[in-house]
């Protein structure tokens, strides 16, 4: 089966990561978001993936290679401007033919404990409709297409961002399509913000009498817009790691829980309680580092407590203030200054320098 996952996004919530980094390559439990995307994409059977790009063409090809190591294969194709969902469906047509295949939004994470969305994927592979739709209840759907569904999963209706939803059912962004998409995506016209909407490319399926069927799925979902999102992302899939101890551990210090300490990392006088993740070529020196932290490659953390926060490639934090819900740059510092601080949550973007001072 064949995958589409969009990557042209332009992060603007996320700034100022987002002007050095796109949000698909921001590190979740030290892998890009893409990486967890391609995995997932690959448990739900997909072997041939085309990853749609935009201004990010060049990090995230690099970045993410021939596939191989996805067992999958690679192909990238770009979209000029981000002119709708429905328009990259119509801008990956080269890749796509007239084969079924998965639409999988790139900045969005599912996990798939339970094996909710490949027991979902598989239903559509086998009855085929023109769309299917993967929903999940949500407490303000304002924000999101939403579905209006009969108790058969027949989609009767699909509104995008309604400022009164007739339903709390949002549509994740994991969708499958037959080639009938293609004659939605070239029937529609631009809607009021100037884009080809994935919605009305579905409703006008629906207006044709297609079928269009919705699965409910009950597991975690998640989109990384946000400095929050990503933390709560970052929790979530740190949960799912499994101690591994790679690097250096000297005597005086302490492992709790779930922790991998990548090889080359070291961790000297100091506690680490899981689940937590240390990037190779790094140093803990003197700290705690609490759950729900990871912490990049080659980054130097000394004399203070990090918890529940994303530490980026080469960052160093040294103050004796800790840090808590923060995300950390690369290459940026944290370290002391000449006035007082009170406690600490931060957003520090790439090669910034931060001073903090006890009182």
């Amino acid at each position: 089966m064949k995958a589409l996952v969009l990557t042209g996004g332009s992060g603007v919530r996320l700034r100022p990561f987002t002007y050095s980094t796109p949000k698909q390559l921001m590190p979740l439990a030290n892998k890009p978001v893409l990486d967890h995307v391609i995995a997932h994409v690959r448990a739900l059977g997909a072997t041939e993936v085309c990853l749609l790009t935009g201004d990010w063409a060049d990090a995230i090809t690099e970045a993410m290679g021939d596939g191989s190591r996805f067992d999958v294969t690679l192909t990238y194709l770009r979209q000029d401007r981000p002119l709708g969902l429905a328009h990259a469906v119509q801008s990956a047509r080269p890749f796509l033919g007239d084969d079924d295949f998965l639409m999988y939004l790139g900045d969005n994470i599912l996990t798939d404990d339970s094996g909710e969305a490949a027991e979902i994927v598989g239903d559509f592979r086998q009855h085929r409709p023109a769309a299917g739709l993967v929903v999940q209840h949500v407490a303000d759907p304002r924000a999101y297409g939403v579905a209006e569904v009969d108790t058969d999963g027949s989609v009767r209706r699909l509104v995008e961002k309604p400022s009164r939803p007739r339903t709390d059912l949002a549509v994740v962004g994991l969708y499958y399509f037959t080639a009938a998409i293609h004659r939605a995506t070239d029937a529609i016209k631009p809607s009021a913000r100037g884009e080809l909407e994935i919605t009305d490319a579905v409703q006008w399926l629906i207006d044709q009498g297609e079928q269009v069927s919705a699965r409910r799925y009950s597991g975690f979902w998640k989109d990384v817009g946000r400095a929050d999102d990503v933390l709560h992302c970052n929790r979530r899939l740190l949960g799912e790691l499994r101690t591994d101890v790679r690097g250096e551990i000297d005597p005086a210090s302490e492992l709790r829980g779930q922790v991998v300490i990548e090889a080359g990392a070291r961790v000297v006088r100091s506690r680490i309680e899981g689940p937590a993740i240390i990037g190779p070529g790094t140093l803990i020196e003197d700290s705690r580092i609490g759950p729900g932290t990871s912490i990049g490659r080659d980054c130097v953390v000394r004399g203070t407590h990090v918890s529940d926060s994303v530490v980026l490639q080469g960052a160093h934090i040294h103050t004796s203030r800790g840090l808590r819900g923060s995300l950390v740059g690369r290459f940026a510092t944290v370290g002391p200054g000449e006035q007082g601080d009170p406690d600490h949550h931060f957003v520090i973007g790439d090669h910034a320098q931060i001073e903090m001072t006890v009182v």
